[in-house]
């Protein structure tokens, strides 16, 4: 294994999986799982919170349930960082997406409690949950090849296809049983997903060998119970705060999520700062976390945009669409599964693609074509916008054609900035910068969250015209600074 080789064992050899190892099988379901419970839950949150209390809802105000939805959205990725460390230095990966696991299950089994105080106790034990799996197992994914073989873009990309096929049935089932009969019963179906998942992980996990069997870079002795003491001191004030927010009567939703909000972005620049001022990473190394700071600052700006689609899009198909077939009207929560069933069309032509152009088409350029094609799905989104004005009913189809220009954008940044990830990664921070990746996602839902505010105080057309035409300048702007970041990038594609 040569020195730029991901830490931690190969698999055994044998059978494959899609000419991949077959320990991406184990890794692929895993992760269907995880993400049939997690879009599940997210296809009707943002319907539950505005719901009249008559109905069954909270009846939070749109603009609220939208900040609240993208600050979830973003603590689930924020906590990816701390997971990366986990398994970095305490348990190894393998153990944090076993455990990972059986929290995110827990977390939706106490939101199908029918009261509204589980709802959100549900939602902190995912986000705990989901930190410790989700940049562990992607990392794992990573382990099973060589650092720069063009097979480990085509990898990722199947890999992706676990998780939007669980993306796509998930809202079929948690939509119909949440908007027609129950909310909390479309919370109780994730987590019955989930435990699929962690059974499934469990089974499968003899394909694995030693992969992700051990930490990356251990703390031992002193060092670990330093460690483990910080994390308690840390807890500590974290709950002071809140106790304080709760007492002074600052404990609101708004309070919290514009703290969230802040914590997001000052911990990205902390943790950057750290990471390019560590003193054991190589000049190689700290070239290519440079060349990594203009990736993160691009897939910020695509999932600002690209996320609001369980939001303000999920409010336009429930209130502002036709969605009545035969005298049936079906949920609105449905049209969250186009999205994820044109990727699983999309993933393996684009798998295909990459392989087949190598290492012609560079990751930042890659990364500008998913932003000028987000930029160009709100664009046209505010043209069905401004036919929906005056109250009237547009089709669905206009949403159709949106998630197909953002899954086009999609293919072409997420599972390339995933491999990228573990490509650019130095080797001490491995797990870490998935972590780091996914805190790329945080940040854009952090900040969307916010901007979503302003759908409400904007029309609906401007709106969609200002942010659709702002991505699509940042993705032109990022094709004039191609040439810079892949000198950056020190011979890593």
């Amino acid at each position: 294994m040569s020195s730029d080789a991901p830490v931690g064992a190969r698999p055994p050899a044998g059978k494959t999986f899609f000419g991949h190892p077959r320990a991406l099988s184990t890794l692929f379901l895993t992760e269907m799982w995880e993400r049939f419970s997690f879009y599940g839950m997210r296809a009707i949150l943002v319907l539950y919170l505005t719901a009249a209390v008559a109905d069954g809802g909270l009846d939070i105000g749109e603009s609220s349930a939208n900040a609240v939805y993208g600050t979830y959205n973003a603590m689930v990725y924020l906590m990816a960082l701390p997971g990366g460390w986990v398994a970095d230095r305490l348990i190894g990966a393998r153990r944090s997406v076993l455990w990972g696991g059986v929290v995110i299950a827990a977390g939706h089994y106490v939101m199908a409690i029918p009261t509204g105080w589980s709802v959100f106790a549900g939602m902190a034990l995912i986000v705990l949950g989901t930190g410790l799996l989700k940049p562990n197992i992607s990392t794992m994914v990573g382990d099973l090849y060589e650092r720069d073989s063009p097979r480990r873009d085509a990898g990722f990309s199947i890999f992706y296809m676990g998780i939007n096929l669980g993306a796509f049935i998930a809202p079929l089932i948690t939509g119909f049983l949440g908007e027609k009969i129950n909310w909390h019963l479309g919370f109780g179906a994730a987590a019955v997903g989930m435990t699929f998942g962690v059974l499934q992980y469990v089974l499968g996990r003899r394909n694995l060998g030693d992969a992700g069997a051990r930490p990356a870079d251990p703390l031992l002795g002193a060092d670990r119970r330093r460690a483990l003491t910080r994390i308690g001191v840390a807890t500590g004030i974290l709950l002071a705060v809140l106790l304080v927010l709760l007492l002074a009567g600052w404990f609101t939703v708004d309070t919290v999520v514009n703290l969230l909000t802040v914590v997001t972005v000052l911990v990205t620049v902390g943790y950057f700062a750290r990471i390019l001022t560590d003193r054991e990473i190589s000049g190689t190394e700290r070239s290519r976390m440079k060349a990594y700071v203009w990736l993160f600052v691009f897939a910020a700006s695509f999932w600002l945009i690209y996320d609001q689609a369980g939001s303000v899009l999920n409010i336009f198909a429930a209130d502002q669409t036709d969605r009545s077939v035969g005298g049936f009207t079906f949920p609105a929560s449905w049209l969250q599964s186009v999205n994820p069933i044109l990727i699983i069309i999309g993933a393996p032509l684009a798998a295909a693609l990459w392989l087949k152009l190598g290492h012609r088409v560079s990751t930042p350029t890659k990364f500008a074509v998913g932003l000028v094609l987000n930029g160009l799905s709100f664009v046209l989104m505010a043209a069905a916008a401004r036919a929906a004005v005056g109250g009237d009913l547009v089709s669905p189809l206009w949403l159709v054609a949106v998630y197909a220009i953002q899954v086009a954008g999609e293919l072409s940044l997420s599972p390339v900035g995933l491999s990228a990830t573990t490509k650019l990664a130095p080797v001490k921070y491995a797990s870490q910068m998935l972590g780091l990746w996914f805190l790329a996602t945080a940040v854009g839902d952090a900040i969307g969250g916010q901007v979503a505010r302003l759908a409400g105080a904007w029309s609906q057309p401007v709106y969609f015209l200002t942010f659709g035409l702002a991505s699509v300048v940042l993705g032109l702007a990022a094709v004039m600074f191609t040439r810079q970041i892949r000198t950056l990038m020190a011979g890593i594609h």
